[in-house]
């Protein structure tokens, strides 16, 4: 059981929720102001994503992060800033000749993936530690080895911290290889993701066993999409973990009602408070996770 809880808020994602739901930020300002929401609910970090203003797509536009991170810097909001590195690793086969790119392929090297952290120096970025087949189409996420490896030798020189997104065991078991490796700082944060078609499943059994291949001293969290957001949430904070919401992860409070980040950031402290713990500060939280500055 984790009684001193980091909440983290996943505020916008890249996916195709902005038709599902008003409340699913898209511009800059709008992400922003959701991020400083979230923060006034309870969240002690804001994991950013931006999409373009015109069309709501995901987008890896350092303009973009910039401005968000400005305007977040700017209101006097104390919330840690982690920003997605996770863009630009997608691959769509051609439908007439699948060694090469179809359309819906962005792929770029990792220099480039973290091209508006080096610009923003937030505290932690996301780093998925592997590929995956994404949804029932063709659509593959790629993060090779050296991509990793590279990625998380400049973020470490950099002093950001990488939050290690693990989507299945695979992952964790390369991840703890870069740890060995001394390419990521300690304590190594590891973030469980569950649900996410076709990563690991959102389930009690599974994210136990993930935790349980979780190198000793690291910190982590888990979260779980849709229905399955709180109920994961309580899981995580049960096997001693930290908890992300958000409407990257789920767009409904409750069966039918759309739900704002500030919303189930609160949800999400009201869950951890019952529980007996407590919902850590953003100063508290970069203390535990050892982040720059801390």
């Amino acid at each position: 059981m984790n009684f001193d809880v980091v909440v983290s808020c996943a505020v916008t994602g890249a996916g195709d929720t902005t038709e599902k739901s008003p409340h699913v930020p898209v511009t800059p300002k709008e992400v922003a102001d959701a991020a400083i929401e979230a923060a006034k609910a309870g969240a002690a970090i804001a994991h950013i994503h931006v999409r373009d203003p015109e069309t709501g797509k995901g987008s890896r536009d350092p303009k973009l992060f910039k401005e968000v991170v400005d305007r977040v810097r700017d209101s006097n909001t104390d919330v840690v800033i982690n920003l997605t590195a996770g863009m630009g690793g997608d691959w769509v086969p051609d439908q007439n000749n699948p060694a090469m790119p179809g359309p819906g392929t962005d792929m770029i090297g990792p220099e480039e993936r973290l091209a508006h952290v080096k610009e923003c120096m937030p505290e932690i970025c996301s780093l998925d530690c592997g590929t995956l087949n994404f949804g029932n189409g063709d659509e593959i996420y790629i993060s090779t080895p050296p991509m990793l490896r590279k990625m998380a030798q400049l973020t470490k020189e950099w002093g950001v911290k990488p939050e290690l997104e693990v989507f299945e065991l695979g992952h964790i078991r390369f991840a703890t290889q870069m740890i060995s490796e001394g390419l990521v700082a300690d304590p190594p944060m590891f973030q469980i993701c569950l649900g996410i078609p076709w990563g690991a499943d959102q389930s009690v059994d599974t994210m136990k066993t993930m935790k349980d291949h979780l190198p000793d001293g690291a910190n982590w969290a888990g979260f779980g999409i849709s229905r399955m957001q709180m109920p994961m949430a309580a899981t995580a904070v049960a096997l001693g973990g930290n908890v992300r919401v958000g409407l990257e992860d789920n767009i409904y409070l409750d069966r039918g009602v759309l739900a704002t980040n500030g919303q189930l950031v609160t949800r999400a402290v009201e869950i951890i408070e019952r529980m007996g713990a407590r919902a850590l500060s953003p100063a508290e939280a970069r203390k535990k996770l050892n982040l720059r500055g801390a």
